[in-house]
């Protein structure tokens, strides 16, 4: 792609952050160059990002069906998956999975649910009762 026709197109992250990009010059050589956006990729994180709050939606629903526990909140919010999360918490997959059902975080220490508001960076009162 040369210089000239670099996308500059708005994007939601305009007047936040650039994209480096290799374009040609005048001369045909490569050098970076700068975009502020493109409407193709605009619209793929967009719709990603649709598909994730969709996903947020669907676990206060959970929980608020008795069927997760806020810990499975947390997790969808941050988008973690579980060797992150056992990685800031040292807890194990089966663990952690144990402990996104209501019966599992009824049965979790304070101790326990400080490494989770730790991890998720809230306060352990955020991590048992969550604004949903």
């Amino acid at each position: 792609m040369k210089k000239k026709d670099l996308p500059q197109d708005d994007s939601g992250l305009k007047g936040f952050t650039r994209e480096v990009c290799y374009v040609k010059n005048s001369d045909g050589k490569y050098e970076s160059g700068l975009s502020s956006g493109w409407d193709v990729k605009n619209e793929a994180l967009e719709n990603a990002w649709g598909d994730i709050n969709e996903q947020i939606e669907e676990a206060k629903q959970a929980i608020a069906a008795g069927e997760k526990s806020p810990i499975y909140y947390y997790f969808i919010k941050n988008l973690m998956d579980f060797q992150v999360l056992s990685g800031y918490t040292g807890f194990w997959k089966f663990s952690i999975k144990k402990h996104m059902t209501p019966k599992g975080f009824a049965k979790l220490s304070d101790k326990k649910l400080a490494k989770y508001a730790n991890a998720f960076n809230v306060s352990i009162e955020e991590l048992k009762t969550p604004k949903l």
